[in-house]
């Protein structure tokens, strides 16, 4: 991962005749102004991504460009201490749903004039205590987490005021958060799968750690108990939140002496897993009813008697990407938590 913008000065000793040096070597805004014909909180407001009347952001967009202006990010880093430079530390970038929520989060950074450098964690707390390390050394604005690890170590940023977002797992940390109600999600899955007259239903899910994993089978769990089933231990799988671990569950569910007449994956690629595992072992995934939380990645066509309860992960980038750049514009409010509908 690369720092970019340059480091501040840790005296403060000339600041201020190097940050109007730099000033002076591109076009101002208050030029972007004049050939636009609006004042120079209006060009602000255009730039930095907030409402503005349509016609006039326009006139401020024609004029940038025509004096090919861009925003010296090294001068504005110069007084405010850090880059314009946000973290984006994802558990899987290889998964189609954290592909999704990095779209949400770059949509919205690229209109504020924010970049984003995308860190893959592999699901591993060290890795991500690596990255999140690195961030609070350099002068990055922030970082938007999607954490490996139920604690992960925040304070070295949040105790320099670099704004913190976490997505999709919950902390007990007081940041920002976005995610889903994963109970619900659980519940609303298996209920969708009671309703076809399953009633051996099996769970499997992401890691012990994970809280959307232990989240979404207790909602699986509720479900079947709220119908008067049982919830049998033996039909609950936690796995790798990957296609080979949902490959594996399905595997040692095939296996038991009885066995389920269905089963919920807990995100999408768990669910290709499961899939695959069936088609290998009985040429159709037909042979008992499949519930997957997410949407099915990789599919061609459709699957027959799929149950799908679908997500809205670039809807979740969107969302802490937009409390991120609040709190990067002087949002002081106490940390919020933010539920995204799943529809």
């Amino acid at each position: 991962m690369t720092a970019i913008g340059g480091m501040p000065d840790p005296t403060g000793a000339g600041l201020d005749t190097c940050t109007s040096r730099l000033e002076t070597l591109v076009t101002t805004i208050a030029q972007v102004a004049q050939r636009a014909g609006v004042s120079t909180a209006t060009v602000s407001r255009v730039l930095n991504g907030k409402p503005v009347r349509a016609d006039l952001a326009q006139a401020v967009q024609r004029a940038a460009a025509d004096l090919a202006y861009l925003p010296d990010r090294t001068a504005r880093s110069l007084r405010r201490r850090y880059s314009d430079v946000v973290a984006l530390i994802l558990p899987d970038i290889e998964n189609p749903f954290f592909t999704s929520v990095a779209r949400g989060v770059e949509d919205v950074a690229q209109q504020a004039g924010l970049s984003v450098v995308l860190c893959n964690t592999d699901d591993e707390p060290a890795k991500e205590e690596r990255y999140l390390s690195i961030a609070a050394g350099e002068n990055m604005a922030g970082v938007i987490l999607a954490p490996a690890s139920a604690t992960p170590r925040l304070a070295p940023l949040t105790d320099k005021q670099r704004v913190v977002v976490v997505l999709d797992r919950p902390v007990s940390a007081e940041v920002d958060q976005v995610f889903f109600d994963n109970i619900s999600l659980g519940r609303e899955a298996t209920r969708r799968l009671l309703q076809r007259s399953f009633t051996r239903i099996a769970c499997v899910t992401g890691p012990r750690r994970t809280s959307t994993a232990v989240d979404r089978a207790a909602g699986w769990r509720a479900a079947m108990e709220e119908a008067g089933w049982a919830a049998d231990d033996a039909l609950l799988r936690h796995v790798n939140f990957k296609v080979d671990g949902g490959r594996t569950a399905m595997r040692h569910l095939l296996d038991l002496a009885d066995p389920p007449d269905a089963v919920l994956a807990t995100n999408n690629l768990v669910g290709v897993g499961v899939l695959q595992k069936l088609v290998r072992t009985y040429g159709s995934t037909d042979h008992l009813g499949v519930g997957i939380i997410g949407d099915l990645p990789f599919a061609t066509s459709p699957v027959e008697g799929l149950t799908l309860v679908p997500l809205r992960p670039r809807e979740l980038g969107v969302q802490a990407a937009q409390l991120f750049l609040e709190r990067l514009r002087g949002d002081v409010e106490p940390a919020r938590r933010v539920v995204v509908a799943d529809r």
